[in-house]
């Protein structure tokens, strides 16, 4: 079966609309011209593309900690989204369950822009995402994942790990990072995304350089581990990107129908909730 004519969810995009939510005076990167996706626009490009149900992940582009344009969406949008919030890290529980009620899965952490310092103070938030039964999504760079082990391994917190961990390219799969990445597998909470390639690639698509990583990852996480996102609608994208060509990389990936469909739709559906009959689904 071709992979357009496959049940689908995309598990890692945004949404920017600065004409009704205005973005934050203090964001550092403004999204603008074709980098600006509306959830009406996504709407229609899933459509198009026979994409059932998408995550929305706020982004620190534009909102940041501002998630009214992703909840806006979720509100809207008839059950086929869900969201990963940015917050602070001192956002209080009750926050945290309106939040979930609204269809927010998780709360997004990002050292690789921030830094690892910027997780010291994330035992307690990780603590209660765990209570919560919500993930903490985290996009690491290189080996940063080896120095959040030790948060990792005293918190119980559901893990969603962005990007393929964002591997050096030059240091192989042995790199440290990497590694703590595989080891991940074995403790039961985590979850990885088949995505952002083109972050870590140094080559045009189809990404022939990185591909290598997320063939290790889906051989040592399984399909039950793994879920696709298309980082639509592109930030800083280093040359031209669209939504078609990732999919047909998905295919040339996991050429497998069965084990496809797990990654593409079981896995995110388990995952995040989604309920049968929205979205357009049989």
């Amino acid at each position: 079966m071709n992979i357009f004519d496959e049940q689908k969810i995309d598990c890692h995009n945004h949404v920017f609309d600065p004409a009704r939510f205005a973005y934050r005076d203090d964001t550092a990167y403004r999204p603008a011209l074709q980098e600006i996706g509306t959830a009406a626009q996504f709407s229609h490009l899933m459509d198009a593309c026979g994409v059932q149900h998408a995550l929305l992940v706020g982004p620190t582009s534009g909102y940041r900690t501002d998630n009214r344009c992703m909840l806006d969406a979720i509100a809207r949008g008839g059950g086929r989204f869900k969201g990963i919030a940015v917050v602070e890290h001192d956002v209080s529980r009750a926050e945290l369950v309106e939040m979930k009620s609204a269809g927010v899965v998780g709360a997004a952490f990002n050292p690789a822009m921030d830094g690892v310092d910027s997780m010291k103070s994330a035992d307690a938030l990780f603590d209660t995402l765990a209570d919560l039964d919500m993930f903490a999504q985290i996009q690491t760079v290189g080996d940063q994942l080896v120095a959040l082990q030790p948060l990792i391994d005293r918190t119980r917190t559901r893990l969603l790990i962005d990007h393929c961990g964002r591997p050096e390219l030059a240091a192989g799969v042995d790199q440290p990072g990497f590694q703590a990445l595989l080891r991940l597998a074995d403790n039961g909470r985590t979850a990885v995304k088949i995505s952002g390639l083109q972050k870590f690639s140094q080559l045009a698509y189809p990404y022939e350089d990185a591909q290598v990583f997320a063939r290790e990852l889906l051989r040592v996480f399984g399909p039950d581990q793994c879920v696709w996102g298309s980082d639509w609608p592109f930030l800083r994208a280093p040359q031209r990107m669209d939504y078609a060509p990732l999919l047909t990389l998905v295919q040339r990936l996991i050429p497998d129908a069965g084990a496809r469909r797990r990654v593409m739709w079981t896995t995110p559906r388990k995952l995040f909730g989604f309920a049968p009959g929205a979205g357009n689904e049989d």
